[in-house]
This record gives C-alpha cells, sequence and structure tokens, in this order.
C-alpha cells in the first residue's frame, strides 16, 4: 500500500475548506458548492471514516446579509459579519448532511482553546464525544469574539492544530488552487509540485498571498502541512473525493520523520504567543536547546514585558533570537530579583516555595 492509498483507508480525516472553496464569484455563499462537498464528505463518511471538517466562511456568509460588496478591512464589521454568517453557515451545513441523515455539530475554537491546557482538554473531549456519537463537527474559528492580537489568523492553522487535537490521520487542505506550483499557476512555465519530502523541495518555489475573500495563502498552507504531522494533501475542492480516495492529485506533504510532536508541545510552539521574554546566557542556551534541561534563575539575565506565573514566554539568546518559548513558573516582576541565583541560595534567603525552576523542561519546546 502506497502512502496516498494509506489517506484512502484512514480511520479519522480533518477536511478545512477555505472561503474561495465554498463562495460565488462575488464572494456570497454557494450553495451549490457546498452541497457538491458535503456529497464527499457524506461518502467518505458511509465507508466508515470518521470526518473533521474545519470551514471557513463565516465572515463571506454575512457579506450578503449586511449588504457588503467585499470582505470588510476593520475588525468590529468583520466580527458583525461573523456573527451574522456563522449562524447561516451552519445552517447550510445542517440541511446539506440532513441529506444523507447525518447530525453536524459546531464548534467554534479560538487560540485560548490551544493555549490553556484546561480549554484543550475540554475542546478535545467535545470533539471527541461528537465523533463517538456518529456527528460530524463542523469546526470554524470563533471570529465574532476573535482580536487581531489574539487569533489564529487563517484557518489552515487551525486545521493543522485540530488535526492533532483529533488524533487524525490525514489532513486534507482544499484551496481554490489544485496544487503547490512552483510559481503563478497562470504564468506559463509553472509546474505542479506532486510530493514535497523536506523543506529543501520548497527551494525556489514562490509562494502567494492571501485569497479572494479568505485571510489564508499557499504560504499558510505550506506551514499547517508542516506543524500538522500526519500525511497532508493540498488541492481544490473539485477534486475532494480523488484526495480523499488517496488518487494522486494535488500535492502530497509527507509528514518526515521527526517524531509527531505531543498535545503540549504543539500548542506551546504553533497556537500560543509569548507574552514576554527572558533573556538568557550562553550557558543557559546550551543546557536548553542541546541538553533538554529546565530554565534555572542562574541562566537568566533580563526580562522584557509582563506576564503572570503560567503563561507562555520566549526564551531569548544574547543574539536576541528566540530559542524556546514555556510556561514560566513567576510573575515578570519576580524574576529581577532571582537572576544568577541558584536555587539552592534562592531556598536558603527567600524561602523553600523560591526552590524551583523558571521554566521546567516539561513545559519547554524548542524553537530554534
Amino acid at each position: 500500500m502506497t502512502i496516498r492509498k494509506a489517506i484512502g483507508s484512514a480511520r479519522r480525516i480533518v477536511v478545512k475548506a477555505g472561503s474561495s472553496s465554498l463562495t460565488t464569484p462575488q464572494g456570497t455563499i454557494d450553495a451549490n458548492r457546498i452541497d457538491a462537498l458535503v456529497d464527499v464528505l457524506a461518502a467518505r463518511r458511509a465507508a466508515g471514516t470518521e470526518i473533521v471538517f474545519v470551514s471557513s466562511g463565516a465572515i463571506a456568509a454575512g457579506l450578503g446579509p449586511l449588504g457588503l460588496a467585499r470582505r470588510p478591512r476593520d475588525l468590529a464589521t468583520q466580527q458583525a459579519a461573523a456573527s451574522v454568517g456563522q449562524g447561516l453557515l451552519v445552517a447550510r451545513y445542517t440541511a446539506s448532511f440532513a441529506r444523507y441523515g447525518l447530525t453536524v455539530g459546531q464548534v467554534l475554537l479560538t487560540p485560548d482553546d490551544m493555549m490553556r491546557r484546561s480549554h484543550h482538554r475540554n475542546a478535545q473531549r467535545a470533539v471527541g464525544q461528537l465523533l463517538a456519537l456518529g456527528i460530524v463537527p463542523i469546526v470554524n474559528e470563533n471570529d465574532t469574539v476573535a482580536t487581531d492580537e489574539i487569533r489564529f489568523g487563517d484557518n489552515d492553522r487551525l486545521a493543522a492544530l485540530v488535526a492533532h487535537l483529533t488524533r487524525a490521520d490525514a489532513l486534507v487542505l482544499l484551496s481554490d488552487v489544485d496544487a503547490l506550483y512552483t510559481g503563478d499557476p497562470s504564468r506559463p512555465g509553472s509546474v505542479r509540485v506532486g510530493e514535497v519530502r523536506s523543506p529543501a523541495d520548497l527551494a525556489g518555489i514562490e509562494l502567494g498571498g492571501s485569497g479572494r475573500v479568505g485571510t489564508g495563502g499557499m504560504i499558510t498552507k505550506v506551514e499547517a502541512a508542516r506543524i500538522a504531522g500526519v500525511p497532508v494533501v493540498l488541492t481544490d475542492a473539485a477534486r475532494a473525493a480523488a484526495a480523499l480516495a488517496g488518487e494522486p492529485v494535488g500535492t502530497y506533504f509527507h509528514p518526515g520523520d521527526a517524531p509527531r510532536m505531543s498535545s503540549r508541545n504543539l500548542w506551546l510552539a504553533h497556537a500560543t504567543t509569548g507574552q514576554g521574554r527572558v533573556l538568557l546566557d550562553a550557558g543557559a542556551v546550551e543546557a536548553i536547546v542541546q541538553r533538554r534541561k529546565s530554565l534555572l534563575p542562574a541562566g537568566v539575565t533580563g526580562v522584557q514585558g509582563d506576564f503572570a506565573a503560567g503563561d507562555p514566554v520566549d526564551l531569548v539568546g544574547a543574539d536576541g533570537s528566540v530559542v524556546a518559548r514555556g510556561l514560566v513558573n513567576y510573575d515578570a516582576a519576580e524574576i529581577p530579583e532571582l537572576m544568577g541565583r541558584s536555587t539552592r541560595w534562592l531556598a536558603r534567603e527567600l524561602g523553600p516555595e523560591y526552590e524551583r525552576e523558571v521554566i521546567h523542561r516539561d513545559h519547554l519546546v524548542i524553537l530554534a
């Protein structure tokens, strides 16, 4: 069995459709395109595969009712469009899947649901129970409450994280282009990239910007494939059935030889934003990156930002590069007094509660 055929026999698949795969040329939701895609997903579901569907389109669905000709630029109007459009979008999916006797369940996620372990576990349990009950989860970012500062930014990244969240076997990204190309597909000489085995295969490839009504682009899809940790196929909605069957369409991204990240390290690396910076000396960088040790106060040379114990923070070497991210055990205001001290000294002078790491190695992910 080839790796592509392994997709065809996957037990659980995350499928992501971008706004451009679900809308008319005018940017409004296209019921016919949704029905055609649901036909494919329902057929795979009937064959015994669990489907988790990550769907963009809430903002696009709200454009018509709000009388907007294009995606708004300001956040408040985007939120209003998402609020109106999300209900319309799910209603459309509810009716379309009902043709096959399937029930859908709406799951709206924010980065906080990935950043905070309790939220992460709750989301994992909720989606798992939906699947156990035979329901098709329809996942989207909660655009109504998302902000520019705290959001996934695109549903490609969200889909990759959902693949981890649900322990899926494969990820299929549906776009408005049929594959990754060496350049703009409309330009003569651009060639389809059939497989990507490593970052070296992407050398010299032009990755375009965002699409017509969505926020993602080829860059976000390649990044999603990199972090997914499972086989990924990128193609267009017209080839969804072939992609799910393991046929050689689109671009196939191999998962690579590196061990799949744990859920904890995944959300630390890709679903969190450092709330501040902890500056390290060379010895601390070597201990963390090379020897996978905890960060001790003795290796800290400075602190930047205002964060609280339990927040994710970036660890920065002397050259200014971010080498790791982790969950800090102290408030930012506490750290200056601890810098350069051994934990034994701190316990003796300040009390036994200070005999602990700044960040424990179990709560660290290497980014260098």
